[in-house]
């Protein structure tokens, strides 16, 4: 294997993922012996003999990036069958600094396209297929296999920066509820409303919509954003990925959001609040139109509502270093009672960045989530199996009842290059989709982060 020959081998990686790792890990070890390679490049290719570098000068960035995700059923699930697999993304970017491309003061473009491949472990080895998990022990998979346009937005400032404009093609996740997504386990990863508002009403990346944002910064340490997102259910078919008409439309989502990012003690935190509405229709999860005729159909709700509070704060420096630490974070969501089969969610962890001298950069993660079934969502399953005289949980037909489900991870992210970081990981699922007759279960995992 030949690290100047990388650019043709990472190509197998759509189809031979582990291929891409053992390339990636392999050219690490060779940074040093030649300059695409340097560890402390903006990516793997390195700056193209200058070229890199000057375009950045001049307002041009573009960007190929890389996530890749080994999932093994090491213990326990709904299926004890061992099986390893392996979900992976690229996303092709670029961002215009405008005022240096077009004299457009204070005004940014940023176009990505992204490309999702795979299968994951959780949907039928970790959890029962009748009751899918919530969670999902690959966060990378997901929304089709498919190439989509990602983002395709611009915006600009007004008022010495105090108030920004954005308009475009983007996700809610974005901007609202965000979150960093470092550990591989969906429930610990990213904006976590559009995990439990359902599957059809936020839409996190790579999925995006025509949308409009306005934050306004009331003060240097808060801000407050709303935003109006395009509802349209048809965006999320395959073939529907660089869609930019309008049709299929049902109505619109608006969230705000209200910002604190004090400083403590010179540590940095982050602390967000906001809610979402939905215009459009939204079924009840257990009302029917024809009370207690379970053959009638259920309710349909012309709104949709959810509650959100996002907590990060940096605790403690290394060594007198704030870019070393442990840092604590919390997520909970509160869902629409009427027509969320999720009621509310829970998330609490810890990251430290530097653990080891020898080490600065590399970090340490755990983190546990509950995802808590609506009752009113158990009380319609319960009703079913009983109007159709159902018990056995091992009867096919059997809807399985659903309660909580709890999420934990413990990673490791090893920083072997600017461009390169490697997160080991240990899963644990309880309960796999609230499910208590599924085995506990234990997923040991590899997220690859890649620059190139």
């Amino acid at each position: 294997m030949y690290c100047s020959h990388s650019s043709g081998r990472l190509s197998l990686a759509r189809n031979k993922a582990l291929v891409m790792l053992g390339l990636a890990l392999s050219c690490a070890g060779q940074a040093k012996a030649a300059a695409p390679f340097d560890p402390d490049a903006l990516g793997m290719t390195g700056d193209w003999g200058g070229v890199r570098n000057e375009l950045i000068e001049k307002g041009y960035t573009f960007t190929l990036d890389y996530v890749g995700e080994l999932g093994y059923n090491a213990h326990g699930g709904y299926n004890q069958d061992k099986t390893a697999r392996w979900s992976g993304q690229f996303t092709l970017g670029a961002q215009l600094d405008l005022q240096k491309v077009l004299g457009w003061q204070d005004a940014t473009f940023k176009l990505a396209i992204t490309e999702r491949e795979g299968r994951n472990i959780s949907n039928d080895r970790i959890s029962d297929p009748r009751a899918p998990m919530y969670s999902s022990n690959q966060e990378v998979w997901g929304r089709g296999q498919t190439w989509r346009l990602t983002q395709m937005w611009i915006s600009q400032s007004y008022f010495d920066q105090a108030l920004n404009v954005k308009f475009g093609r983007f996700g809610e996740g974005e901007d609202f509820n965000s979150f960093p997504c470092d550990f591989q386990n969906l429930a610990l990863c990213g904006s976590q409303m559009g995990n439990w508002a359902g599957s059809n009403i936020w839409y996190n990346w790579p999925i995006s919509q025509w949308a409009g944002r306005v934050k306004y910064q009331l003060t240097p340490q808060v801000f407050m954003q709303v935003g109006v997102y395009e509802h349209n259910p048809s965006l999320l078919e395959d073939n529907n990925g660089f869609k930019l008409n309008m049709s299929g439309g049902e109505g619109l989502i608006m969230p705000v959001e209200l910002v604190w990012t004090p400083t403590v003690n010179s540590l940095p935190g982050e602390y967000r609040v906001g809610a979402y509405y939905s215009s459009a229709d939204a079924t009840d999860v257990e009302k029917r139109e024809a009370p207690g005729d379970l053959s009638s159909a259920l309710v349909s709700h012309d709104s949709k509502y959810g509650y959100w509070l996002v907590a990060q704060q940096q605790v403690t420096r290394r060594n007198g270093d704030v870019n070393r630490g442990l840092s604590v974070f919390a997520n909970v969501t509160v869902q629409d009672r009427e027509t969320s089969q999720v009621g509310h969610f829970i998330q609490l962890g810890f990251t430290y960045k530097g653990v080891f001298d020898a080490r600065p950069q590399d970090d340490l993660g755990f983190g546990v989530a509950r995802i808590s079934t609506n009752s009113r969502f158990r009380n319609n399953q319960k009703a079913i199996n009983q109007a159709n005289n159902l018990s056995d949980y091992n009867n096919p037909a059997y809807q399985p009842v659903q309660g909580n489900e709890y999420d934990a991870e413990l990673y490791y992210g090893i920083h072997a290059t600017r461009w390169l970081v490697i997160r080991p990981n240990v899963q644990y699922v309880r309960d796999p989709g609230g499910v208590s007759e599924v085995d506990d279960a234990w997923v040991l995992g590899v997220k690859l982060q890649s620059s190139f």
